[in-house]
């Protein structure tokens, strides 16, 4: 929200805002630079200028445990060097987390030992899981 000249209640990567009260400042940001912004919380959006893709799905532990949200930005550059629609590239990689966060989270016990879970369920992935 900070980029796109909104007041907001951050904590350096992490907000106190609501993803959702972010979405017209994504949404700005978005229209102003051409670029694709990722609004993620409970449910991730990809605002588009005019509406936004809500994804659903994680676990509120990935919320909790460091490392996640630069996980997103490694899968989201991955996804970004795929051939497709970028839009669509972007949300696919917000899917494949929220997926991965869930698997990791049936078989975890905690924070830490969601870490190595989640890692695996990332791996794990397949075309056919992708879907």
């Amino acid at each position: 929200m900070a980029l796109a000249g909104v007041a907001n209640g951050g904590r350096g990567v992490d907000t106190t805002d609501a993803a959702a009260n972010a979405i017209p400042a994504a949404q700005t940001l978005a229209r102003e630079t051409g670029a694709i912004v990722v609004v993620t919380g409970e449910v991730d959006y990809v605002p588009m200028v005019v509406a936004p893709v809500g994804i659903h799905g994680g676990d509120p532990l990935m919320a909790k445990v460091v490392g996640t949200g630069c996980a997103l930005s490694a899968v989201v550059a991955a996804c970004c060097a795929l051939p497709g629609d970028m839009l669509e590239n972007v949300a696919s990689a917000c899917h494949w987390m929220k997926q991965a966060g869930e698997r990791a989270v049936a078989r975890s016990e905690g924070p830490g030992s969601f870490v190595p879970h989640f890692l695996d369920a990332l791996w794990q992935l397949t075309p056919e899981v992708q879907a």
